[in-house]
């Protein structure tokens, strides 16, 4: 494998990372999501904003970019137990959402990126991570699984374009161990 590495996300980053997310959600999610839905996907300037913002970060290997996640504090209504509740922890729990090409995955990546994200994450008082991910998306489970984070039993069914898609949230420590 090239040099494989992750850095924090920098304006000349969102074009690929709007590429990523647009062409990976294409090719994973076409089962999941309406044809319209993925063929309007176009975030750019929302990728922009959360760059300025800071919490995203990209991978790399070698040229290439990879892969990215953006990762920040939780707000109340994705921390919030399915009876609406708060946890003690809430104001310390943070939420993570990785994208990897197909065509980059199983090299380590994603816990790269997961990995640095919660570093960054810790400094800045965070304890635990939250992710929602599709219930149908095996590989995304199996993926949070390997980091050891879990379902918590909270599930949310969003309105994807007239098609009902439902996702688990997942939890976990912020200490990722590397291979």
């Amino acid at each position: 494998m090239a040099d494989a590495g992750v850095h924090a996300a920098t304006p000349d980053d969102v074009p690929e990372i709007t590429r990523i997310h647009r062409d990976t959600w294409r090719a994973v999610y076409a089962d999941l999501l309406p044809a319209e839905v993925l063929e309007g996907l176009d975030a750019g300037p929302a990728w922009q904003e959360a760059v300025d913002h800071g919490g995203v970060f990209v991978a790399t290997e070698g040229e290439w970019t990879v892969g990215f996640i953006v990762a920040g504090a939780a707000p109340e209504e994705e921390v919030a137990k399915a009876d609406g509740s708060l946890p003690e922890d809430a104001a310390t729990t943070a939420l993570v959402s990785v994208l990897v090409e197909p065509r980059w995955s199983r090299r380590g990546h994603g816990a790269r990126l997961v990995a640095t994200a919660a570093e960054a994450l810790k400094k800045e008082g965070a304890t635990r991570g939250i992710a929602w991910i599709p219930e149908a998306d095996r590989a995304a489970k199996a993926f949070y699984e390997r980091l050891g984070w879990m379902p918590d039993g909270t599930v949310r069914t969003l309105d994807a374009g007239g098609r009902p898609l439902r996702e688990v949230r997942v939890t976990g420590e912020l200490s990722i161990r590397l291979g």
